[in-house]
């Protein structure tokens, strides 16, 4: 089958890249054939230096930086293209008018692919002065402030940014179009989801999403710090929430990386019945477990430098366990992503006469390096968003002590030792408990890293893909002017056309027009659509078509 994958090359808040865990799925899965649609960042290609063998094709629009030109709707077209921007702004500000979110979106997309004039619209006076009239009507919520006019300018500039995928060049059933796929992936959600939302209104094509660091999540924290005024921080997370809402709601399947991840999805409305928890597969559970511990007790810490780690109760609960084994040391491994927290974790370390045996080793050359050189792995963040980090550390089979938080609980088990955060004296009592424990040390490592080789080996995550890709063919069959087999000397494909597609229905064939056999009705509209029309009215002769096809 085919199969269109969407994501994001990176994104303004926070930068983030995608392309190593697609790159493995689509050479785990080399029957389907995939095709990448990025939304790369400006002044770049994302995809330069992809394997030409993995994608059947490459296609790129730029989501940040200078819009595109094109010609200006006219009068009546631009009273259109008002109407539902309008109706989409409205669900933003408006409490009560949100469920129009996705009819305001979907007629923006329609008016896009009948001109392409989407691009010059959203850029147009017209637009803001739009934008400007519905965000100060009133009952707009506008609690987190007035919008001055320099909101305005600002917000139409991000919202045609984030717009940018309506008008995208990837619509209709031609090469390259997402019609012609049997269903789409979207990895990454947020705008990535826009060209699959457009592909499933259009043409009837199922779309998967599968997120490993939720969208909404990071933009909340994201434009905690973004260079805006909070009308326009307030208005953009709306629009990001809205989405949200739409892409969960229209997903045929989500996959999030964890269960963590999942209650966050329910609480945005995502339906259960269709959320199947996958967890994101690492090439690291071939790695050889860590060699032997160094010779001086050592905790190893890891992660960026900024509060939300808080290294400095890792320093507190250090001081603690100095105290009782005089040799222990602690290294700390990360870059610093708060200004200034570096000096500030040293500052504490000197005040708690620790600072001789606290190592800032700063950015690691790999995190296999990182685990080798302790004796006990140490996790005391006050959030833990992300597996990666302590399934690595579980895959060297170093024993791990983790604040219980995020994912924590759910990716260490029993195989580790869990403390509450904010506690120093417990955090340093499980540390030496470990510590003074070698044979426990080794039991719990041993532990973990089966337990991390099982959740996070690649192939069991390719196999939930490949069951979920032919599960959603067998509920959504390949329409005629889908991605079929046979053209121009292309093999046939598995399941670009179902069984029921090479079926006479003689009820049917006996009213055709001409009096030549019909296929089954397209269950996009309802109507018969005649074989000859495709050029597949000898496949009803054919005695073995059915078998061919099956």
């Amino acid at each position: 089958m085919r199969v269109a994958l969407l994501t994001e090359g990176a994104r303004p808040h926070p930068q983030r890249a995608a392309g190593g865990w697609c790159d493995r799925l689509a050479e785990g899965l080399p029957e389907h054939g995939f095709e990448l649609y990025l939304l790369a960042p400006p002044g770049g290609r994302a995809a330069a230096g992809r394997p030409s063998s993995v994608w059947r094709g490459v296609h790129e629009l730029a989501l940040w930086g200078r819009r595109r030109g094109g010609r200006a709707p006219g009068a009546l077209r631009r009273r259109r293209y008002a109407g539902a921007y309008e109706q989409l702004v409205r669900a933003l500000v408006m409490p009560g008018e949100r469920a129009g979110f996705g009819a305001g979106l979907y007629r923006l997309a329609a008016l896009a692919r009948e001109d392409g004039a989407l691009p010059a619209f959203l850029a147009s006076v017209h637009a803001r002065r739009t934008l400007e009239r519905v965000w100060r009507l009133p009952g707009a919520d506008t609690s987190a402030g007035q919008p001055l006019v320099c909101d305005v300018l600002v917000a139409a500039d991000l919202l045609e940014q984030c717009l940018r995928p309506l008008s995208a060049p990837w619509y209709g059933t031609g090469p390259g179009g997402l019609g012609g796929a049997d269903l789409c992936h979207v990895v990454g959600g947020g705008p990535a989801a826009l060209p699959a939302l457009v592909a499933r209104q259009l043409h009837g094509v199922p779309f998967v999403v599968t997120e490993h660091g939720l969208h909404l999540r990071e933009q909340y924290l994201g434009y905690r710090e973004a260079p805006y005024r909070w009308p326009v921080r307030a208005l953009l997370l709306a629009f990001f929430r809205a989405l949200t809402e739409e892409t969960y709601r229209q997903a045929a399947v989500l996959t999030p990386g964890s269960v963590h991840d999942q209650q966050w999805q329910r609480r945005c409305g995502a339906d259960p019945a269709r959320t199947r928890v996958v967890y994101e597969g690492t090439s690291a559970v071939s790695r050889p477990a860590a060699g032997p511990e160094p010779d001086e007790p050592t905790l190893v810490w890891a992660g960026a430098l900024e509060p939300g780690r808080d290294a400095e109760l890792m320093l507190h609960a250090f001081a603690q366990v100095r105290a009782e084994v005089p040799r222990a040391r602690l290294v700390v491994h990360g870059e610093e992503a708060a200004p200034g927290y570096r000096a500030h974790c040293a500052a504490v370390a000197e005040r708690l006469g620790v600072a001789a045996a606290v190592d800032f080793a700063g950015r690691p050359g790999s995190l296999a390096e990182v685990w080798e050189g302790g004796t006990v792995a140490v996790f005391s963040g006050l959030s833990q968003r992300s597996p990666r980090l302590l399934a690595d550390a579980m895959l060297s089979g170093r024993a791990v002590v983790s604040t219980d938080v995020g994912v924590a609980r759910e990716v260490v088990g029993p195989t580790g030792l869990l403390v509450p955060a904010r506690d120093p004296r417990a955090l340093a009592g499980a540390c030496l408990a470990l510590l003074r424990d070698e044979e426990r040390r080794a039991r719990l490592g041993l532990a973990g890293r089966l337990r991390a080789q099982e959740r996070f080996a690649v192939e069991p995550v390719i196999g939930a893909f490949r069951e979920i890709y032919l599960e959603l063919v067998s509920q959504y069959p390949a329409f005629p002017d889908g991605a079929g087999g046979g053209t121009a000397g292309e093999p046939p494909r598995p399941f670009a056309r179902p069984a029921e597609y090479w079926l006479v229905d003689g009820r049917r064939g006996a009213d055709a027009p001409d009096g030549g056999p019909q296929r089954p009705a397209d269950p996009r509209d309802g109507r018969a659509v005649p074989a000859e029309e495709s050029g597949d009215a000898g496949a009803q002769e054919r005695p073995g078509a059915l078998a061919e096809a099956v």
